[in-house]
């Protein structure tokens, strides 16, 4: 692992990293103590939702530009370039979509291209695949001083959305832009990181940089963490926080509203199981692309009711596997009635993602014969590394595929905690 220690002095250093000036960056108050009498369902406040309420007084004579998309609302679902665009105080002049593109029109591995937004007349540029001087080109033709980014995430290193926040950090630098990181809660918790840390080796759009399959952490920490660790120039940095998110809160606790990050994340509970069945995008399983429970339904064609068998005897916590038949509408198995396993997750505190997706993975090969890797090896950019598979093709156990991450996530946890903004 290739974690600096540099980052500690930049982080507390650099102009604005710690987080925003004033009221923006105050510490945030745990749900608990915080808001007597408030109703329950308006507990949680964005950086958006606080970054407004101070009049946008962080962006005062700035230009603006957003990168964002469907899931940078308010908490009554109205979209913030609709809400910053109509307001006076702030010069909203520019937005940057991301995969999937701003208003959310795309399918994995696609983008809205460069159009003028016909709600708000704004231009609005592409940044996915975007990285490097090409992208801080981006952000100098478009004229802004200011870049903002509100994006939901959901806490799994390979969701490409927290390496869209990246590119466009290191772009920021190299464009000389000011950079303001609005925050929202991870929706499977903060509770700890999970899983392998990535080695750079094996660095691509689903990982960049070391950090664990399930990161737990908000995207104004990773931020944090971006601009400290990895960041060969920090760039100047400002983080508006939550008040009212502890880090043991799951998504429906907070009283937000949840919009689909992706085509393919309809739901909290697909961010629940994301971390670990993602994994299944490396095999020619399907990973339930087509259905309405990707990442929860898993299968192929020829896999019977041996599969949930076996899952199930391992024993694995917060978890049971039902048999399923799906046909998928789209992607793998297209229009093909296929066997698998659906995920109920019963219990889940105790339910462990990344050790699921393992243990799903050494079963899946015990029970169907027609279990294969993809040929390129994608696994391997999913894990971060080539231990899990070759592992797995060696006939190694869950507990022995987990044990051979622990000492890395151990270090990686320990750098973590540096950039942790709430408890």
């Amino acid at each position: 692992m290739n974690l600096s220690r540099r980052g500690l002095l930049a982080a507390t250093g650099a102009a604005g990293a710690v987080g925003a000036a004033g009221a923006l960056g105050a510490a945030a108050p745990s749900a608990a103590a915080g808001h007597p009498g408030r109703p329950e369902h308006l507990r949680v406040r964005t950086g958006f939702d606080r970054l407004a309420a101070d009049g946008y007084a962080l962006l005062a004579g700035q230009k603006v530009g957003v990168v964002t998309n469907p899931t940078g609302i308010t908490s009554d679902v109205r979209h913030i370039v609709d809400v910053m665009h109509a307001d006076d105080r702030v010069n909203l002049t520019a937005v940057f979509g991301p995969e999937h593109g701003f208003r959310g029109t795309a399918q994995a591995g696609g983008s809205e291209g460069r159009y003028d937004d016909p709600a708000t007349g704004l231009p609005v540029y592409d940044t996915y695949l975007k990285s490097g001087q090409p992208l801080a080109d981006i952000f100098t033709a478009s004229g802004v001083d200011t870049i903002v980014f509100d994006i939901q995430d959901v806490g799994a290193r390979f969701y490409t959305y927290i390496w869209t926040l990246y590119d466009c950090m290191v772009a920021a630098v190299l464009a000389g832009k000011r950079f303001v990181v609005l925050d929202r809660p991870n929706p499977v918790t903060g509770r700890a990181a999970l899983g392998p840390v990535l080695d750079k080796k094996f660095a691509t759009f689903v990982g960049r940089e070391p950090i664990a399959q399930a990161h737990g952490m908000t995207v104004c920490e990773l931020a944090r963490l971006f601009n400290g660790e990895f960041l060969a120039r920090p760039v100047a940095l400002e983080t508006v926080r939550m008040t009212g998110w502890r880090r043991g809160d799951f998504f429906d606790s907070t009283g937000l509203p949840w919009v689909p990050p992706s085509p393919n994340m309809p739901t909290p509970d697909t961010a629940l199981v994301y971390a670990g069945t993602c994994l299944f995008e490396g095999t020619n399983l399907s990973e339930g692309r087509g259905t309405t429970r990707p990442f929860e339904l898993l299968g192929a064609d020829g896999v019977d009711r041996r599969w949930a068998e076996t899952a199930n005897a391992a024993g694995l916590p917060g978890v049971h596997f039902r048999e399923a038949y799906f046909a998928p509408t789209f992607s793998k198995f297209q229009g093909k009635t296929i066997g698998g396993v659906q995920l109920h997750v019963h219990d889940r505190e105790a339910y462990d993602p990344v050790r699921t997706g393992i243990a799903l993975l050494i079963t899946a090969k015990k029970s169907w014969s027609g279990f294969a890797w993809r040929a390129d090896n994608w696994i391997d950019k999913l894990t971060g590394n080539t231990r899990v598979r070759t592992m797995i093709n060696a006939g190694a156990g869950t507990g022995e595929v987990v044990d051979a991450w622990r000492s890395d996530l151990a270090a990686f946890s320990s750098v973590r905690r540096e950039y942790l903004l709430y408890r």
